[in-house]
């Protein structure tokens, strides 16, 4: 793998699940069971988490029970801070992409902060990747799945978390130009490791 470091992954991820379906899956279940995992990444579906109410009523509850059933394997769960959508959740008077990704921020860090678990802070980096390119796009044509530079830098990030070093410099860079890749790892180590 990338940096010289050997990686087995599994992943149990049908579209639009919420974590409160994988609390009720059996699938799921056997997942988290099945191999002697260092980490388990879970990922609210993307609009729950910026809405106060759907959080505190549909995450967190179902957050709870499947990070006690990680620990319990022994693993350790790392909570996937999703990138906001490009143009925000207007339903929810969230008008664009900053609001909605403040939101996410409180939602994501506000469970983490509850049950001592580490969060893998991709929206927080892509904050930031916007803020020195507002041009760079990351999401599809959708506003909501990343594109390839979105779902770069998000790999950055659990680089950065999962390893405790910076990603910049892997040679690993999907279809990615070197200088757009190289700005992406930079980006992922100053926000996971404060690392300029």
């Amino acid at each position: 793998g990338a940096g010289g470091h050997r990686v087995e992954v599994g992943m149990e991820a049908p579209g639009g699940w919420s974590l409160a379906d994988h609390v009720e899956s059996a699938q799921t279940r056997k997942a988290i069971r099945s191999s002697k995992w260092d980490y388990v990444v879970l990922q609210e579906q993307s609009q729950i988490p910026a809405s106060k109410y759907l959080r505190e009523q549909e995450m967190y509850p179902p957050a709870r029970v499947l990070i006690a059933r990680i620990r319990e394997v022994g693993a350790t769960p790392i909570l996937y801070l999703t990138p906001a959508h490009l143009n925000g959740w207007p339903d929810m008077e969230l008008m664009d992409y900053d609001a909605m990704q403040y939101q996410i921020n409180a939602g994501y860090y506000g469970i983490a902060q509850e049950l001592n678990a580490i969060v893998a802070p991709v929206g927080v980096a892509w904050s930031s990747a916007r803020g020195q390119n507002p041009d760079l796009p990351l999401w599809q044509a959708d506003g909501s799945h990343p594109d390839e530079q979105g779902t770069y830098l998000a790999a950055c990030v659990f680089y950065a978390v999962i390893f405790h070093e910076s990603p910049l410099g892997i040679n690993y860079r999907g279809n990615l130009p070197r200088d757009v890749a190289e700005m992406l790892q930079t980006v992922a180590s100053s926000t996971v490791l404060n690392i300029p």
